[in-house]
């Protein structure tokens, strides 16, 4: 009985310490745009075209495996991004992404901070590939 109880407790506090991990981020700025089939043509047109850039906030090796089509990666987590996005140009928009939406929530936010006031938000990965943005994945 005894260890059936520590094992419990054991599970209890991986779950406690998995849901501390997982945080959902609540994006401060309103610059957040919802994937639609309108907007990734939209999108697609004005980064094809050099008139926005794509960011992929992601780390390297998620960016490696799999990435949409134009994406520049710059990680979010890194210790340079602020120095790598400083490089970037104010005069185009620039559309960041990541798995799910926190990281690229948090970019755009410090993007915001950093007087770079047509940067947006477009969400995860997987729900922008289901919207018809094209994905380029590492070959295995």
């Amino acid at each position: 009985m005894r260890k059936l109880m520590i094992a419990a407790l054991m599970l209890a506090s991986l779950r406690l310490a998995a849901q501390e991990k997982h945080t959902v981020y609540v994006q401060k700025s309103p610059n957040k745009i919802v994937p639609s089939a309108e907007n990734a043509k939209i999108i697609i047109t004005e980064v094809g075209k050099g008139k926005a850039l794509l960011i992929d906030v992601r780390t390297p090796d998620e960016y490696q495996k799999e990435h949409l089509k134009y994406a520049r990666n710059i990680d979010i987590r890194s210790a340079g991004f602020a120095d790598q996005v400083k490089k970037l140009s104010k005069d185009k928009r620039i559309y960041l992404y990541c798995h799910s939406g926190n990281r690229s929530g948090k970019a755009t936010d410090s993007l915001q901070t950093l007087g770079y006031r047509q940067s947006y938000n477009i969400g995860a990965l997987d729900s922008l590939a289901k919207y018809g943005f094209p994905v380029e994945k590492k070959e295995p």
